[in-house]
């Protein structure tokens, strides 16, 4: 099974990756099915998850029925515990949405919610972040992950996203991040696709943030709040939901 994962999604570009993965995800969550672990975001239990990562190298990552990785289930528990997300009027722009949430966000009633993205099929409006298709302080909410390690220009992009949002908004934007860096490494001469596996861990990524990330968010205007969240959880619910041990959740507010 890690073969056939590791095979298929480096064959397999991403956008058609997406469309077709939870079919064939479903049909064989039915042999992963137990109680050792559970998927927070629905509710579904099973006696391991799927491996994923660089040659599948996380064990028990992928929950197949939702399609959740380790990082989802820990934003799942801290956008319903930590935020304003499903407790008031959010009008709510989503940019490379993942699959796990798309059906969620549409059934709630307090929230306008727009997905958005350049390739995603799961897009309402197909845009490029580096100029964002809506006025000035238009959203409530702006959440898009694991998507400025791929751009040509990340300040850019932070300073659409700080332009998009209405004051008083906030906004989540995770990353890689390498934890033991203190400097985002981001160099023009590392080009090829072996080069970039090896320093930015994924061959279509074009730098590998540094603890400084929170400061490039905050020289885009936002007011950051670094959070340890899954620090601060029951460690028998860190196993059981399988999340990210060492994940930092950067909260993002425009405050005027």
């Amino acid at each position: 099974m890690k073969f056939i994962i590791a095979l298929v999604t480096r064959i397999i570009p991403r956008p058609f990756l997406h469309k077709i993965s939870h079919f064939f995800l479903q049909l064989i969550s039915l042999f992963y099915r137990g109680k050792k672990y559970e998927d927070p975001i629905n509710g579904i239990t099973y006696r391991k998850l799927l491996p994923y990562g660089r040659l599948n190298s996380r064990k028990n990552a992928l929950a197949p029925d939702s399609m959740s990785l380790e990082r989802h289930r820990l934003l799942w528990l801290y956008l319903n515990e930590k935020t304003n997300l499903f407790k008031q009027p959010n009008k709510f722009l989503h940019i490379a949405p993942e699959y796990c949430f798309i059906k969620i966000f549409k059934k709630q009633k307090n929230i306008e919610y727009i997905t958005g993205d350049l390739l995603s099929p799961w897009a309402d409006v197909k845009l490029d972040v580096h100029n964002i298709p809506f006025d000035d302080n238009t959203f409530d909410v702006l959440m898009c992950n694991h998507v400025l390690e791929h751009v040509d220009n990340d300040k850019k992009v932070m300073q659409e996203f700080y332009r998009v949002l209405k004051p008083g908004g906030w906004g989540i934007f995770q990353v890689p991040i390498d934890y033991k860096r203190e400097k985002t490494l981001e160099d023009p001469l590392i080009k090829s696709k072996a080069d970039r596996e090896k320093y930015y861990w994924q061959a279509d990524h074009v730098r590998l943030y540094g603890l400084d990330y929170g400061e490039k968010l905050k020289n885009a205007g936002f007011k950051v709040t670094e959070d340890d969240f899954v620090k601060k959880l029951d460690s028998l619910l860190v196993k059981k939901y399988a999340l990210p041990a060492d994940e930092i959740i950067y909260f993002c507010e425009k405050t005027k």
